[in-house]
């Protein structure tokens, strides 16, 4: 049973192993998503808005459409508090004992992932349009062209990170469930508590 593993984690208790646990492809994968909403985030907050002597207010350089902006700035914000969230569980789930749970966890990064490569595809194809049928004077100068851009192709990008988090908990799923202990409520020995000498017959 030392080599048992619920999940793609072994027993709970276990030291916690940075090198190991940075060499993770879902590991590698939850960074890179993390990344790309923070890249999209500070391109749409700090140069997505274009400034006017003639005009009070700030406008959106995506068609002066607010919408766009405010959607893309609440994909980076919520695109990265899901990120960090998820990858603090990565660090913690070795600790989780019960398989019950671990499957909980599992299931909840399949939801989770899938969404969001559902949420990143809809907002490529809004700011991408967007970005299209923008008028030339309404930023003749081009402000801001650089940050469209980039926030269009990491939100591309975001897409496909998304999805292949989505596949590699879809692995561990079936990892979990073609496991011998997989119908048991299997619960780790506490590893503190000193195991009981079996009995013996003389």
């Amino acid at each position: 049973m030392d080599g048992f593993q619920a999940y793609g984690a072994g027993k709970a208790g276990g030291a916690f192993d940075p090198a190991t646990f940075i060499r993770q492809p879902q590991t590698v994968v939850r960074i890179l998503c993390w990344l790309f909403s923070i890249v999209i985030l500070g391109c749409v907050a700090n140069e997505g808005y274009v400034n006017r002597p003639e005009e009070v207010e700030p406008y959106c350089i995506f068609n002066r459409n607010q919408n766009a902006c405010n959607y893309g700035i609440a994909m980076g914000t919520l695109g990265f508090l899901c990120s960090a969230a998820f990858l603090a569980l990565d660090v913690y789930f070795p600790q989780i004992s019960g398989v019950k749970d671990r499957k909980k966890a599992v299931m909840a990064d399949i939801v989770v992932s899938a969404l969001w490569a559902f949420i990143w595809f809809v907002g490529f194809c809004f700011l991408a349009n967007q970005w299209q049928v923008s008028k030339k004077e309404d930023n003749p100068l081009n402000e801001g062209a650089d940050a469209a851009r980039a926030t269009i192709v990491f939100s591309f990008f975001s897409i496909f990170t998304w999805v292949l988090q989505s596949l590699l908990a879809i692995h561990r799923f079936k990892l979990g469930a073609d496991t011998v202990m997989f119908n048991q409520d299997y619960v780790d020995p506490n590893p503190h508590e000193p195991m009981e000498a079996a009995p013996t017959t003389e």
